[in-house]
């Protein structure tokens, strides 16, 4: 019996799919090692709820670094894990269809296929981001027109225009929902003089975050964490004008490799954007009025797909249900 199995292989997060039952699982794609006995001790949701909270010896790793593998060995424990809760690997070798970045190198792509196998898979096909996402928001990859998807996920931003089954023009940037993070707390240190973990930078984009404001989304929260002037306890409230400010850089960054592919796009496939809109996928394309921005910085409509953090595992599944029509997909990518 040959079982197939999709995985987005985020830098945040690890998604699987599984044909006829859709997405069966997702955790984050973070690992928990004991230093001294160099034992894997924890490893999605589990090693997430330790961050911050461990003893010395105790090391949180998140295996994957801007969508690729920066830690072999935490990224095969992560695929070990998740391939174990199908529990369908126990019994039999599962073909694999697993995102990479588009801008991946071979030896970077090489990496991932050997670590897949190595966790049990029997045949492994990397298929870069950008047309797996654009195939979980349902748009027509295969036909002789122009389709534009921006997957803004944990370490990267993938943008990419598609035409007849294959990538025409992209851009990867190391720019997405980590450094997002990153720049909240630094944002929030330098003004506030208030120091916060990961974790509540993290809880900080999702409930105000924002990428331009208006009158329904000037949300605020309260924040907890430590005064670095005075190494003592400190709440303030913080609203969503203040991360729009904190997240200005990033987000310039992000417009303006919109704008580099579409520079880089044959005017044809301009015109068929410019009809059908830009698509974000991604847990990005969850920041309040990211749809807005681009609109109004490129002057070209854009739209979220729907359920965006889920799109590159449900291209997965779309793969493989319909292996015979993306056979050119998987072919591309041998």
């Amino acid at each position: 019996m040959f079982i197939k199995i999709g995985i987005d292989l985020g830098t945040a997060n690890t998604t699987v799919y599984l044909p006829q039952k859709g997405i069966v699982l997702t955790e984050p794609t973070v690992v928990a090692v004991d230093e001294l006995t160099k034992k894997i001790i924890a490893v999605g949701q589990e090693a997430k709820d330790m961050i911050g909270k461990t003893p010395g010896d105790i090391k949180i790793y998140r295996p994957l670094r801007e969508g690729v593998i920066a830690d072999y060995r935490s990224t095969l424990a992560i695929l070990k894990y998740f391939l174990n809760k199908t529990k369908i690997s126990k019994i039999f070798k599962p073909l694999l269809i697993i995102s990479v970045p588009a801008g991946i190198t071979s030896t970077e792509r090489k990496a991932v296929i050997d670590a897949a196998l190595e966790a049990g898979a029997k045949e492994v096909y990397p298929i870069r981001e950008p047309l797996l996402a654009a195939l979980g928001a349902d748009l027509s990859i295969n036909s002789p027109s122009g389709h534009m998807i921006v997957n803004i996920g944990g370490g990267t931003t993938e943008i990419a225009v598609i035409s007849l089954g294959g990538i025409v023009s992209w851009e990867s940037i190391r720019i997405a929902g980590d450094k997002f993070d990153e720049s909240i707390k630094e944002y929030l240190r330098k003004k506030f003089n208030l120091a916060i973990g990961d974790k509540t930078a993290e809880l900080i984009k999702i409930q105000v975050g924002a990428a331009l404001i208006d009158k329904n989304t000037n949300l605020s929260i309260n924040v907890n964490g430590v005064n670095i002037l005075t190494g003592l306890p400190m709440t303030i409230k913080i609203n969503s004008s203040h991360i729009v400010e904190a997240l200005q850089r990033d987000l310039r960054e992000i417009i303006l490799g919109i704008k580099k592919v579409l520079s880089h796009t044959p005017p044809e496939l301009v015109a068929d954007i410019m009809e059908k809109g830009i698509v974000i996928s991604g847990g990005g394309a969850l920041l309040r009025n990211i749809d807005q921005l681009i609109y109004q910085q490129t002057g070209v409509a854009a739209f979220v797909a729907n359920d965006p953090l889920y799109c590159v595992a449900r291209g997965t599944g779309k793969i493989i249900e319909k292996l015979d029509i993306y056979r050119r997909v998987l072919i591309s990518h041998k």
